[in-house]
C-alpha cells in the first residue's frame, strides 16, 4: 500500500507537469500596469493628464541620454524610467512584488533582506530566508559562468553573484538565486508557478531607484530574462498590445506567453531580430524606410547590425537627425494646423488646435526587413501635450529607437525561437 501510495504520488506528479508544461504551450495572459494607471504604485491622483504627458517624455528623453552601448553595463538604460510594471510573487508562501517591466533588460531581480545598502521602497522587501523554495546557485552551476554579469562570490561561502550597472550609473548586486516566481493568468484569474527561476536578489542597490517599485523583469534576449526563461515551456513567443496610454482613461494592456502571443493573421509578415554585437541582449531591427505620402525616406544602414531598437520602456521615438528632418518636413507639408511652440522643450513640431477646425494627420508607414510594414496613424504619430496643442512624437537622436507611443494599437509578437518580430495592426482594447 504504501508503495502504490508513492507510485501514485509520483505518477500524479508527472502527469501535473505535463499538463503544467501544455498549458503553458497553450498559453496565458498577464496584465502590464501603465504607471500612471490608478492600479499602479506611482499613480498620484492630483496629477493632471497633461502633467503625466509631460512626465513620460521627459523619462523618454532621460532614458535616451543615459542610453549606451557599453560591455559591462547589461543594461543601458536608467533603471526608473520603464512605464510599465507587472504584479507577481516571489518564494514560497508567495510574497507580492511589483517590477518595472523592460525589453531592454535580461535579469529579473528585486531588493532582498538583509539589505547591506538599499533603495527606499514603500513595499516590504523580500526576505529569502522567510522563502521555503529560495536557494543560492552555488559557483560551479553553468548559470554562473554563462553571462558576463554573474560570478563567484569567494568571500560568501562560494555561491553566485550578480552585478548589474546602468547607464546613469545605478548598481544592483546580490545573490544570483532560484526560487518559484508565480505570475496570474488575467485571462483564467489562476497562478501560474515557474519552478526555480533565476532571480537576482539584491542586497546592495543604490542609485536612481524609485520607491514605489522592488525591481526589474527583464525581458530581454539573455539567458535569464523572464521570456528566455520560459522558453522550453511557451515556445520561445511572447506579445503585448498597448493599449492608448493618453486619451482618456487608460485601458489594461496584456503580456502573452505561448500560442497566445502569436500572431495569426497570414498577411502579417515578420521581420528578422538583428543581433547588435555591443548589445546583444536588446531587440534591434532592420527599418529600411518610413513613407509619409508619396514621400519614402530612407534610412541609414548600420552594416550587418540592427539599426533601430525596439522598446517598450521609451515613451518617444528616436529617429537619427536626417530621417527626422525628412518626417518633420513632410508632416509640415500636409497637417494644415497653425505651428506653435512646444509646451515640453524637447518637442519640435507642434500644433495649435483650433475649436471647429478639421485636420487630418498622414499615416506613416514603417517599413521593416523582409517586406514588414507597419501603419503608424495619428495615435502613434503625436501627442496632446494640453488642451489646445498636439505635438509630433518623434525626436532627433543618432541612436534611433521605436517607443511605446509609436506601438499603441499594434500587437507586436517576439519569436525568439526563429528570431523574428511581426506587427499587427488592431485595437487592443479588443482584448478586454
Amino acid at each position: 500500500m504504501v508503495l502504490c501510495y508513492s507510485f501514485c504520488f509520483l505518477f500524479l506528479l508527472f502527469l501535473h507537469n505535463i499538463s503544467f508544461s501544455e498549458s503553458l504551450k497553450s498559453g496565458f495572459s498577464v496584465e502590464l500596469i501603465h504607471r500612471d494607471s490608478p492600479k499602479s504604485p506611482f499613480y498620484r491622483p492630483t496629477e493632471t493628464h497633461f502633467q503625466r504627458v509631460q512626465n513620460a517624455v521627459l523619462r523618454s528623453i532621460h532614458r535616451a541620454n543615459y542610453s549606451r552601448l557599453d560591455h559591462d553595463v547589461e543594461t543601458t538604460v536608467t533603471p526608473s524610467t520603464g512605464d510599465f510594471l507587472m504584479k507577481y510573487s516571489v518564494g514560497t508562501p508567495p510574497f507580492q512584488i511589483f517590477g518595472v517591466v523592460d525589453t531592454g533588460s535580461s535579469t529579473v531581480w528585486m531588493q532582498c533582506q538583509p539589505c547591506k545598502n538599499c533603495y527606499k521602497q514603500d513595499r516590504p522587501i523580500f526576505n529569502p530566508s522567510k522563502s521555503s523554495t529560495y536557494t543560492r546557485i552555488p559557483c560551479v552551476a553553468a548559470e554562473c559562468l554563462s553571462v558576463t554579469t554573474t560570478f563567484c562570490d569567494f568571500n560568501n561561502g562560494k555561491h553566485c553573484a550578480y552585478k548589474i550597472g546602468y547607464g546613469d550609473g545605478s548598481i544592483s548586486k546580490g545573490d544570483f538565486s532560484r526560487d518559484t516566481v508565480t505570475l496570474t493568468s488575467s485571462s483564467e484569474n489562476r497562478p501560474i508557478r515557474l519552478l526555480r527561476t533565476a532571480i537576482g536578489c539584491g542586497h546592495d542597490n543604490v542609485g536612481t531607484f524609485d520607491r514605489e517599485h522592488s525591481g526589474i523583469v527583464g525581458l530581454g534576449r539573455g539567458p535569464f530574462s523572464l521570456a528566455s526563461q520560459l522558453r522550453p515551456d511557451t515556445g520561445g513567443t511572447f506579445s503585448y498590445c498597448f493599449t492608448p496610454m493618453f486619451e482618456g482613461e487608460i485601458k489594461p494592456s496584456f503580456l502573452h506567453f505561448g500560442d497566445r502571443a502569436e500572431v495569426t493573421v497570414k498577411t502579417a509578415v515578420p521581420t528578422p531580430m538583428v543581433i547588435n554585437n555591443e548589445a546583444s541582449f536588446k531587440y534591434y531591427l532592420v527599418m529600411e524606410a518610413m513613407t509619409v505620402g508619396s514621400k519614402r525616406i530612407e534610412f541609414p544602414r548600420n552594416g550587418g547590425e540592427g539599426n533601430i531598437l525596439l522598446d517598450s520602456g521609451t515613451t518617444l521615438s528616436f529617429l537619427p537627425d536626417q530621417v527626422y528632418s525628412a518626417l518633420e518636413a513632410e508632416m509640415v507639408n500636409a497637417v494644415n494646423l497653425v505651428r506653435t511652440d512646444s509646451p515640453i522643450k524637447k518637442l519640435k513640431l507642434c500644433y495649435e488646435l483650433t475649436s471647429g477646425r478639421k485636420y487630418q494627420i498622414p499615416t506613416v508607414f514603417a517599413h521593416f526587413k523582409g517586406g514588414a510594414v507597419v501603419e503608424l496613424h495619428s495615435i502613434n504619430t503625436f501627442l496632446k501635450v494640453s488642451e489646445t496643442k498636439i505635438c509630433l512624437a518623434f525626436a532627433p537622436r543618432p541612436k534611433a529607437v521605436f517607443g511605446n507611443v509609436a506601438q499603441q494599437d499594434i500587437l507586436v509578437s517576439y519569436d525568439t525561437q526563429h528570431n523574428t518580430v511581426t506587427f499587427l495592426n488592431t485595437d487592443c482594447t479588443s482584448e478586454l
